[in-house]
């Protein structure tokens, strides 16, 4: 028998949540096929196997709670893919069956069974199967239902994380507005060319990046954080880039930002949302970061007061882009706006320097030329 272990967690991680088995008692599963996932505070963690065999029996249910190298299963690797439910390697798989509610006799009937090399069984007791969590508690008052479902660890994270936040930072947003038309005029005119280069497309994210990084510069306390009494201020730019997923936001982190092409940024980014989708981000890659942007824009939102992603002084929230009226030049034209805020720990920026800052941005912005040119 093998046994299906939790991997090595990572640091500071010390125990996780079964997510969800993909094989079940007498499947057949080859070398390297994902078996079960587990889902920790920061990640969801994929564990194949390490034989090919069949999975006899499951020890840790959907939702349990394991710790590092905990056994979560036993695959027989002894066994192959025609071997079904009246082998030796699955008995108790099929004695929990026949115990079950569902089977059509509570007791269980013993039989003489024969593998494959003929080797004489030894008829296990009987156990009774463990109760499955139930993550669904409805209730129901007349016509009205209800359901309970409890948090995942990521979600609970999550929602611990931006509680702290809102607790013991002072935390304040200031807004502008951008107008996106040469942007957008840049884009039309090199998205081919851009596309057919570097095998990715050019869009919004990469003129942030780089207006932030530049940004960032002139006014390094954006970059710094609090640290007990002391300011800890960096000399790189490494930027955390929000990113929705099924299960939760997650905010990995672009290193050496400042260091990075317009087509690597893209590149960095796709990578990130394939896989923030595919649970598959590691949790090296979301640590750190010394400045993080949300775009909030993809799903429609117009504005927001981004909350700030601990420890960190500031968080720039991008928004839809929208025609809107504006005057230019004494006259009113229509023009694709995009409202921009920056939130800040008020005790280490003054509003001063994060208005400044957030006008950095939008000038940046305004005149893309000037940003790659860095004039």
């Amino acid at each position: 028998m093998k046994e299906i272990k939790v991997p090595v967690l990572p640091e500071s991680i010390t125990e996780a949540t079964v997510a969800a088995w993909h094989k079940k008692p007498g499947d057949y599963v080859e070398l390297d096929d994902v078996i079960v996932e587990i889902e920790t505070d920061k990640v969801v963690l994929e564990v194949p196997a390490e034989e090919s065999g069949v999975l006899s029996e499951i020890t840790a249910e959907e939702g349990e709670t394991v710790s590092e190298q905990q056994v979560l299963g036993l695959i027989d690797d002894e066994a192959d893919s025609g071997d079904t439910k009246s082998s030796e390697t699955i008995d108790k798989s099929e004695e929990k069956e026949a115990a079950s509610p569902t089977s059509e006799n509570n007791e269980p009937e013993a039989q003489e069974q024969e593998t494959h090399v003929e080797e004489k069984v030894t008829e296990a007791p009987i156990e009774s199967p463990k109760p499955s969590p139930e993550p669904i508690s409805p209730k129901q008052t007349g016509n009205r239902m209800e359901e309970r479902v409890p948090m995942t660890r990521i979600r609970k994270t999550i929602a611990n994380k931006l509680h702290s936040a809102t607790q013991n930072t002072a935390m304040l947003t200031t807004f502008n507005e951008v107008d996106m038309t040469e942007i957008l005029s840049m884009r039309a005119s090199f998205k081919e060319a851009f596309e057919k280069k570097y095998s990715v497309k050019l869009g919004f994210m990469s003129f942030f990046v780089k207006a932030a990084v530049e940004s960032l510069k002139k006014f390094p306390t954006v970059n710094a954080y609090i640290d007990g009494e002391d300011i800890v201020y960096h000399a790189y730019c490494d930027v955390s880039v929000a990113v929705s997923s099924d299960r939760g936001l997650v905010v990995p982190v672009l290193r050496d930002a400042h260091k990075m092409g317009m087509h690597d940024i893209e590149k960095g980014i796709v990578d990130f949302a394939v896989r923030a989708q595919d649970g598959t981000l590691g949790i090296e890659e979301m640590s750190g970061g010394t400045f993080t942007i949300s775009n909030g824009g993809v799903f429609g939102s117009l504005m927001s007061t981004p909350i700030l992603n601990s420890p960190q002084s500031a968080i720039l929230g991008m928004h839809k882009t929208q025609d809107r009226p504006v005057a230019v030049n004494g006259e009113v034209v229509i023009r694709p706006m995009m409202y921009i805020a920056l939130s800040y720990d008020h005790r280490i920026i003054d509003g001063k320097e994060a208005v400044q800052f957030l006008i950095s941005i939008k000038e940046a912005l305004e005149d893309p030329a000037r940003l790659l040119l860095k004039v």
